[in-house]
């Protein structure tokens, strides 16, 4: 026996806004009141901009119940190019009216969605992962134009974060409940599950994208539009983080919160969702080790950290933070390593060949160089890079730091930023003791041949996700989340289903009376 009761409202930076809202925000102050420079928008940029302004992909309001809306006061915020400093666009800066309206266009639309059958949903999900995989290419220029990675990076984040909106689409109708033998004769036990995974199950949304990265959501929220999923069922506001996260928070409508960002604002969320005893997935941040074993391929190796660590030039909550090295392979780790750091290519992710962008803005900038510093400061040694780019704006050189000892900030705090701190270690007991001292437990990865090893190790670290030689693990079909202060929860594959998951037991007594 099954039935689907999915919560109202679900507010959403999910796997699918994740590939449009790097950094994300929630309830946080902007990262930055450092000035932007800025100047007119470059001919290639105006050529970008132009052509998804065309294709209607372009949206600069937010999406309350199907309609695209300024902020009732007319505030607006500017959206940056971070390679350039150029203006893109200004959206509105909406706060507690709007979301409070934004609740509301959830919350009606959610009785005639949730009747819909599993499969009509999933009929709207397909259509709009069609849609989002035939507008592929305006979606990667958007995220490289607004975020600055470069391009192909951008093209592949479209397709993983496309990737989800279809597991959900196929997943959700199978979701089943369970019929329990009964130890009495004359009862039957049920389990219902009901709120499956937002849209899919039935749920509704508000979605808040980071205000420097917005615009990648909205044309996401507009090809939804298009799919033909109805107007209040996918809502968007940005603006006034706090006050848009106050009226979430405190709404009794709302009855679920994902969220993708520091660990920092995490807490603040869990804190006040208790007040109304809210569902929380927290995907927050990570302070990843690669270990590098004496007997690891040196090749495999360089190879899977320089992927694991210089992604979106460092941005990432599952980017490599600390590449652990025993002693036995250090000298010719750091060389080759350093070398293939060293032609990387640094500029517009417009440009042919680039490997890594800009830093999404000044005060990324200002992080990195204070972890650097200090790390120079206590003894480490700067092996390459280790200064802001000639590209001048947010540019900074793929740097590589040798001989850092674990109290060094670059050691114990997430960089985020284009940083490969090295740390030597001798025994595969030290080596997994310095990958567990810390109070994140995302993402680490190992890079081994010995396969028993491999197994001891990845058993012993305190992580939710771990690549034994490889540097990119993150898929769809697999659970991705944290342990420790890196989250709750899980997103991809089954078991992510179960975060949209409520359980009920009912239990039918009297069935052998006539």
């Amino acid at each position: 026996m099954r039935t689907l009761k999915p919560v109202p409202i679900s507010i959403m930076a999910s796997r699918l806004t994740n590939l449009i809202s790097r950094p994300k925000s929630f309830v946080s102050a902007r990262a930055s009141s450092a000035p932007h420079l800025t100047r007119q928008m470059s001919t290639e940029a105006q050529s970008v901009a132009s052509r998804l302004s065309s294709s209607g992909l372009l949206r600069s309001q937010g999406l309350i119940g199907g309609k695209w809306v300024d902020a009732y006061d007319k505030k607006t915020i500017k959206v940056y190019n971070p390679a350039t400093g150029e203006v893109i666009t200004d959206v509105p800066c909406m706060g507690g009216r709007e979301t409070n309206d934004a609740i509301s266009s959830a919350f009606d639309a959610f009785n005639p969605w949730s009747k819909l059958t599993a499969t009509e949903r999933s009929r709207f999900l397909r259509k709009w992962y069609d849609l989002l995989i035939a507008h592929k290419e305006e979606l990667g220029q958007l995220i490289t134009l607004e975020q600055g990675k470069p391009l192909k990076e951008a093209l592949g984040e479209v397709s993983y974060g496309a990737g989800f909106i279809e597991f959900s689409a196929e997943e959700a109708k199978r979701v089943y409940g369970d019929i329990i033998p009964s130890t009495l004769a004359d009862r039957r036990l049920f389990v219902l599950k009901q709120v499956g995974p937002a849209l899919a199950c039935g749920c509704t949304v508000v979605i808040k994208p980071s205000e420097l990265t917005p615009l990648t959501a909205l044309a996401a929220a507009e090809l939804a539009l298009q799919a033909g999923i109805p107007p209040g069922v996918v809502n968007v506001v940005m603006g006034n983080a706090p006050e848009i996260g106050d009226s979430l928070l405190a709404s009794t409508q709302v009855r679920k919160i994902t969220f993708t960002g520091s660990t920092a604002v995490g807490k603040k969320l869990m804190a006040g969702a208790a007040g109304t005893v809210k569902r929380v997935s927290l995907e927050l941040g990570g302070n990843a080790p690669c270990i590098i074993f004496d007997d690891a391929d040196l090749d495999v190796a360089v190879k899977g950290t320089l992927a694991a660590k210089f992604r979106n030039s460092g941005q990432t909550c599952v980017c490599a933070n600390r590449v652990i090295v025993q002693e036995g392979i250090y000298e010719k780790f750091a060389n080759a390593f350093s070398k293939a750091v060293e032609n990387l290519l640094v500029g517009d992710g417009f440009t042919e060949g680039v490997i890594q962008g800009p830093l999404i803005n000044e005060a990324a900038v200002q992080k990195v160089e204070s972890f650097v510093e200090d790390a120079i400061s206590k003894g480490a040694k700067v092996l390459l890079g280790g200064k802001r780019h000639g590209l001048g704006m947010t540019f900074y050189e793929p740097t590589v730091i040798g001989d850092v000892k674990r109290g060094m900030l670059l050691s114990r705090e997430e960089v985020f930023g284009p940083v490969a701190p090295l740390l030597r270690f001798k025994t595969e007991e030290e080596a997994i003791h310095i990958a567990n001292d810390t109070n994140a437990g995302l993402a680490a990865y190992i890079f081994t041949n010995n396969m028993q090893r491999s197994w001891r190790v990845a058993e012993a670290l305190e992580y939710g996700l771990v690549g034994i030689n490889e540097g990119i693990v993150s898929t769809e079909v697999a659970p991705f989340g944290g342990v420790k202060q890196s989250g709750l929860g899980r997103e991809g594959s089954k078991y992510g289903m179960d975060e949209y998951l409520e359980m009920k037991y009912v239990c039918l007594g009297n069935m052998n009376s006539n």
